[in-house]
């Protein structure tokens, strides 16, 4: 299933993505079983990604149910509803360095033994056609596309073999990063990762999820990066350094990964910095991952 959060008519629910439009799960379960309410996790993907099998079969069913029974009303139009970060409040994200070696090469940083995590925090999360903003303090605001996953188990020292089954889905991140605030390194402190990657809508990510099961490798997928249709990134997760269940290990030794937690997997080569070329006012961003989907943005200044 490709699973969304979206607002409508000032409320905002879990949706499904189908060839009919956008399933509306509350609507859907209210017209289907005729109640006046709906459950509170078809309100809230993090509960619903909590609730876990019995929650997920609920879903499959309603959407099923709403495909059969013909109801165009049940479905909203993609390009009516305003797209929110599939996972609005998680209480981590994690992204990692340097996770591609061409990536490392254009940016002179070597790979370290293990993942280099950073945080980014929820103010940061804007959903799929959703402005990101060029803040006015930034004259280096740059893109990375990445392979991100969500977290569907609660966990901690997660054994490598056994990390897959953490995961309840994939979908797209955009690093959008302020390169004149995170860069150079402050010594003795190192760089600046909190107003280098955290400001503002600066974290682009949809549009939908990708429930794991459509995903069966998730480390052979083409990722491209255009700006205003100029290809800038483009590239394959096979060249991960370390691969996602790795990511997962690491991520979990002295940590509670939680239901609806975001971990980005890094980003490859070809980001604007080395390149002297960054974002503008007006530019159309667009972060591509096969078998996932387009993640759509459009700059504009603050």
């Amino acid at each position: 299933m490709k699973l969304l959060s979206f607002s409508w008519n000032n409320s905002v629910r879990v949706g499904v993505y189908t060839e009919k439009g956008v399933l509306d799960l509350p609507s859907a379960y209210m017209s289907i079983y005729e109640t006046t309410e709906a459950p509170s996790f078809l309100y809230d993907m993090k509960s619903l990604i909590g609730s876990d099998e019995p929650a997920l079969a609920m879903v499959r069913d309603l959407v099923n149910k709403a495909l059969r029974s013909g109801d165009t009303a049940l479905f909203r139009d993609p390009n009516a509803i305003t797209w929110l970060p599939p996972v609005s409040n998680p209480e981590k994200i994690l992204c990692v360095a340097v996770n591609y070696r061409a990536h490392g090469e254009e940016s002179q940083a070597k790979p370290l033994d293990r993942p280099y995590f950073f945080p980014k925090f929820p103010n940061a999360l804007i959903g799929h056609n959703q402005p990101i903003l060029k803040p006015r303090v930034s004259k280096q605001v740059d893109w990375e596309v990445e392979l991100a996953l969500i977290i569907g188990r609660r966990g901690k020292y997660i054994d490598v073999n056994r990390a897959l089954d953490y995961v309840f889905g994939y979908l797209i991140l955009n690093d959008v990063s302020m390169r004149d605030w995170q860069f150079p390194s402050k010594e003795p402190y190192g760089m600046d990762w909190i107003y280098g990657k955290s400001m503002d809508s600066s974290t682009p990510v949809g549009p939908y999820i990708v429930t794991r099961d459509e995903v069966q490798d998730p480390h052979n997928l083409r990722l491209v990066l255009r700006v205003n249709g100029n290809v800038e990134q483009d590239d394959n997760t096979k060249n991960l350094i370390f691969k996602i269940p790795e990511l997962i290990h690491w991520a979990s030794q002295g940590i509670t990964l939680k239901p609806g937690d975001y971990i980005s997997t890094g980003t490859p080569s070809g980001v604007g910095f080395p390149k002297g070329k960054f974002l503008r006012n007006g530019d159309f961003v667009e972060a591509e991952i096969e078998k996932i989907g387009t993640l759509r943005n459009t700059v504009i200044e603050e």
